[in-house]
């Protein structure tokens, strides 16, 4: 029989404390999902194109409202705003003050110095401000002339873009519905008067706008503007010709009609709009509007607050061309 070999304790135990240690195998960790991509923002002219798009679909389809007046709203937001954004920001520059008074809702009545000579600028330009500035983006339902209606792409324009006669029945049933109206008082007058009156506010005619706003019940809005006196000065009236061409006056100016459409191009005023305190009419009793005397101090009162301020304007305006 062999003979059993001993292994002392003290080797195995040599052997034991060599051996590598067992280390646990650590548990397999879930990846985590996926983060998701950010949402890329879409440049300006993606957004413009897909306004353009959409205002195209909505012409097609028919989707859009024209009022009684023909006034349509889609058309003047998307087509003949834009372009007069930068003439507003960029070329007069304009600065608004007192947006505050004019009222977010229902109707109001807003009366205006007038200027322009070639073009109505500041009737444009004051729509705008309401409708870019305001809180509420009201449009300025205007009142214009009949003469603006027989252009035929004028004419179709200004009904597009709300406008009517500057007539009694159409103003009221405006500010029966709620609208916010514009109204130039001073008229042809106003527009075609000689550079050296510039600022000096001419006749309101017989108070209509008083009456309408008597009738109505709404507030009367003093506004006046400054700069828009000095974009087509004007030197001088050929009556000949205004004659001919059936127009209240012919001007002429330093650039026009000697340079043609390049004598159209507006000189870069600094403008200034403000808004005057709301003078309230809803306080006089139903007949109101008959009394001429009534009417003659309303007229006088929103006259002589607008010709003040634009007193104070002007004082306050370091250059007509920097502001």
């Amino acid at each position: 029989m062999a003979e059993a070999r001993v292994i002392p304790i003290r080797s195995v135990a040599r052997k034991q404390e060599g051996a590598s240690p067992v280390r646990p195998v650590p548990p397999v960790e879930e990846a985590p999902p996926p983060r998701p991509e950010p949402e890329r923002e879409e440049s300006a002219w993606e957004r413009g194109l897909s306004d353009a798009l959409a205002f195209v679909r909505k012409r097609i389809t028919g989707d859009y409202e024209v009022d009684e007046f023909g006034f349509d709203r889609d058309l003047t937001d998307n087509v003949l705003f834009p372009p007069l954004r930068p003439l507003y920001e960029k070329w007069f520059r304009v600065e608004t003050i007192g947006l505050h008074n004019v009222p977010s809702e229902g109707g109001a009545l807003l009366v205006a110095n007038h200027s322009g000579t070639l073009m109505p600028m500041d009737a444009v330009m004051t729509g705008l401000a309401v409708r870019d500035h305001h809180p509420a983006e009201r449009h300025l339902r205007m009142l214009a002339a009949d003469l603006v209606f027989k252009f035929p792409v004028l004419g179709a324009l200004a009904r597009k873009a709300g406008h009517t006669l500057a007539c009694s029945p159409d103003a009221e049933r405006l500010l029966r519905n709620g609208e916010l109206v514009g109204v130039w008082p001073e008229g042809f007058k106003g527009i075609g008067k000689p550079f050296r009156d510039r600022y000096k506010l001419q006749r309101f005619g017989r108070g209509g706008f008083v009456s309408a706003a008597l009738r109505t019940g709404v507030p009367i809005i003093p506004c006046s503007i400054v700069g828009a006196e000095e974009i087509y000065p004007m030197i001088g009236d050929v009556k000949a010709l205004a004659r001919l061409f059936g127009l209240p006056y012919f001007p002429v100016t330093p650039f026009f009609p000697h340079l043609g459409p390049l004598g159209m191009i507006p000189l870069p005023s600094k403008w200034y709009i403000e808004f005057g305190e709301p003078i309230p009419t809803a306080q006089y009793e139903a007949g109101a509007a008959d009394d001429p005397m009534l009417v003659f101090n309303l007229t006088d009162q929103v006259r002589e607050t607008i010709q003040q301020t634009l007193y104070r304007l002007l004082t306050q305006r370091r250059n007509v061309f920097l502001g």
